[in-house]
């Protein structure tokens, strides 16, 4: 039988308790350097709901706050321990046994349980209920709980160890008796509790007086007030009427750093990735697809669109990735001799290559940036193309069906599990709005599906993801040109504690002034 136990001190490797003690346990020397405040905290957009399966961008700013999840990430992609103490994959991967931490109670009063972790796994095994952490269950066939602190989930085939500490990670408990009111009414373990809410206007937060982890949370209140845009934001950090930025722009990120504010990246970035509908000409012909891997001045991009903050990347991956690898970076870097090389293997006339559109999203300043930087490229090596801008929806109607011949846009999940990927249009394996069915990359698909299946030795399991890069540099759908940061966090310097997030959600149980 194989199976391997993860207790609280051995997770992963050596470095792992170093990381654990910074995350899952409090820092009590850094912590004492901190003194309470009342948080005030400018965001661009109002939230949502308090549902934490509702992982929409707008709602990052309050998930972490108000709810823990079974584990964490260390910035390097390192599993913790957070609600659960420890977990222990069972024989040929088919299930997880978890522990539950003892004496955490929600914000009602109740204790954590099995139960409530039911609940939590059956909502967002349901389709209609699941939402963002519906796709994540698909590997999921049912679970038992033997006892009050222990859940053992099934799945329905093998499954490779980064995939599930995914699921155990994006697992954040509901308390059972709080599921059915949870989008109004928060039903956390979090450090926060809900303290009033002003539609559109701001959501305050007071610290939670019966939190598990000890000293936590260091200030006692928190004032989300929401800016009609980034400028006002940054009016607000500038004048003192705020002392944090969550989710502005990389630009005005880099001006206000220059200015003597503090900037935190996360190390959950998205990835700006070129995508291309391989059904429309010229992009059918897999030789001047390929020419794009080269035709990306990726440094440019990044230094241009987003002040410089982020990495330039040749494959879809943040570095927290297991899939990541820095030599794709190298082998592919912005030459245009390679470029011309294979544009004249493609065969195609310059009439041909010349005969397409680049669909700009004219309401994202970057992405209108980067693509003039991409249309004066082409130029160079004889491509002449239109930017066709269009606005909002206008724009999102487009790029969701698919009605474009390429397009710059974000993609996320891309520093987890690398078929989690696929959870994005253009690198969908099924149902794919842009490349249609059936899907005309069957060496993609069985590349996504060797690594979702490859849970063995190291070596295998690196060569799965080895050959996923391959197939991707290949097939030429998609060239990341960078990644960009969602959840820049812009700062008071008075302000220390910043705990970072694998997803870059905002965490503030840390945050404090410094003495």
């Amino acid at each position: 039988m194989r199976n391997r136990r993860i207790p609280f001190t051995k997770v992963l490797g050596a470095f792992a308790f170093t990381a654990m003690a910074a995350i899952a346990a409090p820092d009590h020397a850094h912590a004492q350097k901190l003194k309470g405040t009342t948080l005030r905290v400018a965001v661009v957009a109002d939230m949502t709901n308090f549902d934490p399966m509702q992982f929409s961008l707008v709602n990052f700013h309050l998930i972490k706050n108000l709810y823990d999840s079974l584990i964490e990430y260390t910035p390097d992609g390192k599993a913790v321990p957070s609600l659960a103490t420890e977990w222990s994959i069972g024989e040929n991967n088919k299930s997880v046994r978890v522990t539950l931490r003892k004496g955490v109670l929600f914000h009602s009063g109740a204790p954590l349980t099995s139960a409530d972790v039911a609940a939590t796994l059956k909502k967002a095994s349901d389709p209609a209920k699941g939402k963002n952490v519906y796709a994540t269950m698909g590997i999921v066939q049912d679970w038992t709980t033997p006892d009050e602190q222990t859940i053992v989930i099934n799945f329905k085939a093998p499954v490779p160890e980064r995939q599930i500490l995914d699921l155990l990670q994006f697992t954040m408990p509901i308390e059972a008796a709080g599921i059915d009111t949870v989008e109004t009414k928060p039903a956390g373990t979090g450090a926060y509790m809900l303290a009033g809410r002003a539609v559109g206007q701001s959501v305050t937060l007071k610290a939670n007086p019966k939190y598990w982890r000890e000293g936590e949370p260091i200030s006692q209140e928190i004032r989300f007030t929401v800016f009609s845009d980034d400028a006002a934001a940054s009016a607000a950090l500038e004048s003192g009427a705020a002392d944090i930025i969550y989710g502005g722009g990389a630009r005005s990120a880099v001006r206000l750093r220059d200015s003597g504010f503090t900037v935190t990246r996360g190390p959950g970035p998205l990835v700006q990735v070129f995508r291309i509908n391989t059904t429309r000409p010229p992009f059918n012909n897999e030789k001047f697809r390929q020419a794009f891997n080269y035709l990306m001045d990726r440094e440019g991009i990044l230094r241009v669109g987003y002040a410089g903050l982020g990495e330039p990347v040749a494959l879809p991956w943040a570095p927290a990735s297991p899939a990541f690898d820095a030599a794709y970076l190298k082998e592919f870097a912005y030459n245009p001799e390679k470029a011309k090389a294979l544009l004249a293997e493609s065969g195609l006339s310059k009439e041909q290559m010349s005969n397409w559109k680049l669909l700009v999203y004219g309401t994202d300043q970057p992405t209108v940036v980067i693509s003039q930087i991409v249309q004066s490229t082409l130029a160079e090596v004889g491509i002449d193309v239109k930017l066709d801008v269009l606005e909002g929806s206008e724009y999102v109607k487009a790029q969701l069906a698919g009605e474009y011949q390429a397009t710059f846009g974000g993609v996320g999940n891309v520093q987890k599990f690398p078929s989690r990927v696929a959870t994005n249009s253009i690198y969908r394996t099924k149902d794919n709005p842009v490349l249609k069915e059936p899907h005309p990359f069957p060496d993609y698909l069985a590349a996504i599906e060797r690594v979702n299946t490859t849970y063995g030795s190291q070596e295998e399991v690196k060569a799965a993801y080895d050959n996923l890069n391959r197939v991707l540099v290949k097939s030429a759908f998609a060239i990341p040109t960078n990644s960009y940061d969602v959840g820049l966090i812009v700062s008071s310097p008075k302000l220390d504690g910043f705990t970072p997030d694998i997803d870059n959600l905002f965490v503030a149980r840390t945050i404090g002034l410094k003495k």
